[in-house]
């Protein structure tokens, strides 16, 4: 798609990101049994600008995989990604990566963390510390501007690398598993935080997560990737305000959904280790 077509597309609700095609195959190196192993198989997403979308599967789908390769970090075997209709091979500050653990600099401060990426692009000093303070009181950190990263909690520490992602202006805000090593609570308070940066800010946010709850409360739209065909297996849209009540009916009804989904591909890939144990045991 070139950037024209995006152009025309935008008129009627832009497609900010495009996944077309993308495989990916990993080799197994095993001198008894060398193989390959298919991770992503076609697949292909059209991504609106602004919208929140919430990748679910079991460990081993490929959502990790395939967030590295829209990020740029790696590449694919085939197929290509489009960001406003423009190809991307590689990096680029129009999408920004928040990782599980924040990656922050233990010897700079909160602020100083924040400004980091613009300090790179040659943003002027005055520019990237204003940049830098608005984000920090955006993610509620403006008391703990000076303070260094071992200072604070697990929860505070990725307010801080959002808030450092946002003052690059990306496109693209990619996150994989954020908020998987923390505890319920502020698992929670980051929920709420980041629906509060969602709505003021308008960012197309893809968000991947094995916690199926998570992507209910937090996506306009969940996909559900399947190890088993290492494709799309559902591409459910969630046409409800937030936040959202966990125990509602039609949370509970997609819910329901989502599991069945998964169930079968664990049968599946269950009954799949069965004969291959089997045929090995045969040789």
């Amino acid at each position: 798609m070139i950037a024209s077509e995006y152009k025309e597309k935008s008129a009627g609700g832009a497609v900010m990101l495009q996944v077309r095609a993308v495989s990916k195959v990993f080799e197994t190196n095993s001198q008894k049994a060398p193989s390959n192993h298919v991770v992503l198989n076609g697949v292909s997403i059209d991504i609106k600008d602004g919208e929140f979308v919430t990748i679910v599967g079991p460990s081993g789908c490929g959502k990790s995989t395939l967030l590295n390769i829209i990020a740029g970090l790696d590449s694919p075997d085939s197929g290509s990604v489009f960001v406003k209709g423009e190809r991307k091979t590689s990096t680029d500050p129009d999408r920004i990566v928040i990782f599980q653990e924040g990656a922050l600099f233990p010897w700079l401060t909160v602020i100083e963390n924040v400004e980091f990426g613009l300090k790179l692009t040659g943003v002027p000093k005055e520019k990237r510390m204003e940049s830098a303070s608005h984000f920090v009181h955006m993610m509620q950190l403006s008391r703990f501007s000076n303070s260094y990263t071992y200072q604070l909690s697990g929860g505070m520490k990725q307010r801080v690398a959002i808030a450092r992602a946002l003052a690059m202006n990306p496109d693209i805000l990619l996150m994989d598993e954020p908020f998987a090593a923390l505890d319920v609570q502020t698992r929670d308070m980051l929920h709420s935080h980041l629906l509060q940066i969602h709505e003021a800010t308008k960012k197309t946010i893809l968000f991947v997560t094995h916690n199926i709850n998570e992507a209910l409360l937090l996506g306009n739209r969940i996909i559900v990737l399947s190890p088993s065909l290492g494709n799309i297996k559902r591409d459910i849209s969630i046409d409800l305000p937030r936040p959202r009540d966990i125990d509602s009916p039609e949370l509970l009804l997609l819910k329901r959904q989502i599991l069945k989904e998964l169930e079968e591909d664990f049968q599946l890939a269950r009954k799949e280790n069965t004969t291959a144990t089997k045929e090995k045991a045969a040789n």
